[in-house]
């Protein structure tokens, strides 16, 4: 129970055996995620077996393509000087060269106006339509730059009318389903319909994964309060954020939507090159350090690594630094920030959640706050007040533990369902005291029912573990 930001780590099946994600877990990681734009179905199965192995408390997180376009191949890289002019076409099958760019999507020549930027690869090499016909766009090249194979096709501003999930898609949607994995975060979200297309697949199969939106367009920003109605929690995913709106709105985008998510309720992920330059060195630099405490001083529920995780030279060192920035924002946090509010708007559960958060953060030595939970709900209640000190969740299935995995400062244990207070009572303290999460002189907050599992929070208690505890 030393940090309370959960932390997301990107594996590869290049490098997925279990003892290298047990070596993430006990750096501090907590969710598992896999990127499908670089994954077969075999290659993320095996990703998922070896991270049930290493652990049942690892959250499965399965990244999706989502609606976006991509230039084609290339059989070589393609070097290009500003003022050049280049063709671009769409169709997905033919191969990019000198001569023309192609991209995934077949309707780019028709929906794109004269004047429109293209970004390729984040950025890194720029076009500008300076005229168009019925099959192609004549664009000039803005500065020099490499067009590798299937790299991203970003055009700012300008919405495309693009199917939400592809064909591949689908295929990981039905494997994570099969898996029972723990959450599908969609990418490119820009409207509440392209996350109800998913829900819509899981509830075909009365499948209880989570959708977490990924935000990373105009779109997507300007219908967040839809879109958060419809999932269980968003990922700020910065860097084609990054290339979809000017940057120096990011922070502030950053900071908005993690309010949004955190007064709803609503687990929120920070991503992208947090760390990046520890995917080829030991140490991160001060400028990266900075981004992830300040991600965390606004309190977002994780933080996540990719490329430091998936293919980098220091995965295990990157964790452990993400941990190490988040414990010394946490204790300056604890030692010089009040108890953060929310409106509990008439809600029992949510007010005796505000109450639990209050008692926990301004009575002198409270060890942590002991909740049950059948869905999460209270759970995450008590995740938005923020409290300064752990929630230990105990949950009543294993797919709601793992659920929890992405709600800031909750640990978690699975529970046998019980038919009464004192069997709760009975049961978490006889856990907690046998694994040595508390001990028997701790003073805790307890939050829980009396009308039985699923009912929800009817009262809060305050004591002395041993006073609590129902032999």
């Amino acid at each position: 129970m030393e940090k309370l930001t959960k932390i997301v780590a990107t594996i590869s099946d290049k490098r997925c055996e279990v003892e290298f994600i047990k070596s993430l877990y006990d750096a501090g990681m907590n969710v598992v995620r896999l990127n499908t734009a670089h994954l077969s179905l075999e290659g993320a199965k095996k990703i998922i077996d070896n991270t049930k192995a290493a652990s049942e408390k690892i959250g499965i997180l399965i990244d999706t393509k989502g609606p976006e376009v991509r230039t084609t191949k290339t059989e070589t890289d393609i070097v290009l000087k500003k003022d050049e002019i280049i063709f671009v076409k769409g169709d997905p099958d033919k191969f990019s060269s000198k001569d023309c760019i192609y991209c995934s999507y077949k309707n780019i020549v028709t929906e794109l106006p004269i004047n429109t930027k293209i970004l390729i690869d984040d950025g890194s090499i720029a076009f500008q339509v300076i005229s168009k016909d019925e099959d192609k766009l004549t664009c000039i090249v803005l500065n020099d730059g490499v067009v590798k194979s299937r790299k991203s096709f970003n055009i700012p501003g300008v919405p495309m009318n693009l199917p939400s999930l592809s064909g591949k898609d689908k295929d990981f949607i039905e494997l994570a389903i099969k898996e029972e994995i723990t959450f599908i975060a969609h990418s490119f979200v820009r409207n509440k319909e392209d996350v109800l297309e998913i829900q819509k697949i899981l509830d075909a199969y009365y499948s209880d994964i989570k959708i977490i939106a990924k935000i990373e367009n105009q779109q997507g920003i300007d219908n967040i309060d839809e879109i958060l109605d419809n999932v269980y929690g968003v990922m700020i995913a910065r860097g084609d954020l990054g290339i979809e709106v000017d940057a120096e709105k990011i922070p502030l985008i950053q900071k908005e939507i993690s309010k949004k998510c955190i007064a709803r309720r609503k687990p929120v992920i920070v991503a992208t090159q947090m760390l990046h330059s520890m995917i080829e060195n030991p140490r991160p630099t001060r400028a990266e350090i900075s981004d992830v405490a300040n991600a965390i001083y606004d309190d977002t529920d994780a933080v996540m690594l990719s490329g430091e995780t998936a293919s980098g030279n220091y995965p295990v060192e990157a964790v452990k630094m993400m941990s190490k920035v988040a414990k010394q924002v946490e204790e300056y946090k604890r030692d010089n920030e009040k108890f953060k509010d929310l409106p509990h708007n008439d809600q029992i559960p949510l007010f005796l959640a505000r109450t639990a958060a209050i008692a926990s953060t301004e009575l002198n030595d409270v060890k942590a706050i002991i909740a049950d939970s059948a869905t999460g709900s209270t759970i995450r209640n008590l995740a938005a007040f923020r409290s300064s000190k752990p929630i230990l969740a105990m949950c009543y299935s294993k797919s709601v533990m793992r659920h929890l995995s992405l709600s800031y400062g909750v640990y978690v244990e699975n529970i046998m369902l019980r038919k009464s207070t004192e069997e709760f009572y009975h049961t978490s303290f006889a856990k907690l005291f046998e694994n040595n999460i508390i001990s028997p002189e701790d003073k805790v907050v307890v939050i829980a029912g009396n009308f039985g599992a699923g009912i929800g929070a009817t009262f809060v208690e305050i004591s002395q573990a041993k006073y609590l505890y129902k032999p």
